[in-house]
């Protein structure tokens, strides 16, 4: 199997059960630390329920990112409200609504998820170019990062990309050792290192920076240490503050979704 990553040659380094039925080959790059499936025919089954029953952290993990998302896009990268955002692969779209509700023009795009939590906030391209893209637990689901990442940049207009992922660090864990395996559900097949992002993102031209479990690649270079502090355990209070000086988009929203329901209701009638 060659490295999607670095073109290297990679090895078997064990097998497991996926689904509880099918064995798969999990083979690992030396040179960069990819460690993948080989050739996870099973994705499309498992795509058409993208949102795995078992992932019970899904709304406090939206929550813990929503501020962290806030206080990068607002401190570090300068960012005042001004611009708008897209949240790529955004399931029902919480995270989106979390954003809005944040104060951030954030939009929506998925294309195995319907968007439940933040209808009315489809990005399309006619919308205009966005300033930042997230993707949040998604290269693990991929084959092909790269051309993943380079699709939204491109369709986005954005420089940046920030995502989560969870990193391992030297030799690949013991299958029994690493619940992020996620054997069971059968969507896990890329697991990264640290080395391994910083070897994609100067791939695509990008610098990298990564701190309390948010990664971004972006064409600006952005200060590490003040990227840990921005996504410390401070997050949540400066999400706070910084909703106080954006104003929340709650309300407006609202009003903005009733309105055109209204419109559409009366270019019917007539």
């Amino acid at each position: 199997m060659e490295c999607t990553i670095c073109s290297s040659q990679m090895e078997l380094h064990f097998r497991s059960k996926v689904l509880g039925i099918y064995l798969a080959d999990y083979c690992f790059c030396k040179s960069c630390g990819l460690l993948a499936v080989l050739e996870p025919f099973w994705l499309d089954d498992v795509n058409s329920n993208p949102i795995a029953a078992a992932d019970t952290g899904l709304v406090r993990r939206n929550i813990s990112l929503a501020s962290q998302v806030a206080g990068v896009l607002y401190l570090l990268m300068g960012e005042r409200g001004i611009g708008r955002y897209v949240d790529v692969a955004g399931g029902h779209g919480l995270f989106t609504r979390l954003m809005r509700d944040l104060g951030f023009d954030f939009y929506w795009v998925d294309l195995y998820c319907k968007n439940i939590l933040s209808q009315g906030f489809e990005y399309e391209q006619e919308i205009g170019a966005c300033r930042a893209v997230t993707a949040f637990e998604v290269l693990e689901h991929l084959q092909n990062p790269a051309e993943f990442i380079q699709d939204a940049l491109s369709m986005s207009g954005a420089h940046t990309i920030l995502f989560s992922t969870e990193l391992y660090d030297g030799i690949p864990p013991q299958p029994d050792d690493w619940p992020y395996y996620a054997f069971a559900n059968g969507q896990h097949i890329a697991f990264y290192q640290r080395r391994t992002l910083e070897r994609l993102a100067a791939n695509l031209g990008l610098y990298f920076v990564s701190a309390n479990g948010l990664h971004i690649f972006s064409k600006k270079r952005i200060n590490e240490q003040l990227l840990g502090l921005v996504t410390s355990i401070l997050s949540p209070c400066v999400a706070l503050w910084i909703r106080f000086h954006l104003g929340s988009k709650t309300v407006s929203d609202h009003k903005l979704i009733i309105d055109r329901t209204h419109y559409i209701s009366r270019q019917t009638d007539s």
